[in-house]
């Protein structure tokens, strides 16, 4: 698999919280040069990301990010502001402690309501694997699926642990056949990346990939 295959399975990302609007606009520039499927970017962004790239790359945010314990009704704003300001792919993250305490319905139907307000636009579903037993991996994959979403997402990149192989193999063998998988956090090099796609997952969330390409140094998400 080249460095185009894998770029254009990329949600180019920069999500940390001291980012400007100069660092926000080089990946939308590099995104377009480079054809990932999106630039992944804060919700304060979106409006002004969408106006600058103008219909050239999608916009993709993140809700509830990165530790998902917002009420429903906030994490339904969110989106619905985010989509009105431009933004093509919500990336949502999950209540955790709700599937700690086994409340799935309440999860099932926050997942639902956020779908229902992306409508034909993508919805990827955040569970934060590192923080997860197989069991409570298992059960996403399945309330995930049930929800409507058109991703799972192993992680925010801002816990403990990102992406793994194992994880990508897990959510394989239990989501539904129109779910697909987004490995984000940690991917730190192309035969990562590659491997990653191999096990079937759909998209990416890295910033190291076009550093790579770009022959810079590949630290960070």
């Amino acid at each position: 698999m080249d460095a185009k295959e894998i770029l254009r399975h990329v949600d180019h990302t920069l999500l940390l919280q001291g980012a400007t609007w100069e660092e926000i606009r080089q990946i939308c520039d590099d995104a377009v040069k480079y054809g990932t499927a999106s630039v992944c970017i804060p919700p304060s962004y979106v409006k002004e990301a969408s106006e600058y790239l103008d219909g050239n790359m999608a916009v993709c945010t993140v809700i509830g990010f990165p530790n998902g314990y917002m009420t429903t009704a906030a994490k339904e704003f969110e989106t619905k502001d985010a989509l009105a300001n431009g933004a093509a792919e919500i990336d949502m993250v999950i209540n955790i402690g709700w599937l700690k305490d086994k409340k799935y319905e309440l999860i099932e139907e926050e997942i639902r309501r956020l779908k229902a307000a992306c409508g034909e636009k993508i919805l990827k579903v955040i569970i934060e694997t590192c923080l997860l037993s197989d069991d409570e991996k298992i059960k996403m994959c399945e309330i995930v699926t049930r929800a409507g979403a058109d991703y799972i997402k192993t992680s925010t990149g801002f816990s403990k642990g990102g992406a793994t192989f194992e994880d990508i193999e897990l959510f394989t063998e239990h989501i539904g056949p129109k779910v697909k998988m987004k490995a984000a956090g940690g991917i730190s090099s192309m035969e990562d990346a590659e491997k990653f796609l191999s096990l079937g997952a759909d998209r990416l969330g890295t910033s190291r990939i076009i550093k790579l390409v770009k022959n810079e140094s590949a630290s960070g998400y």
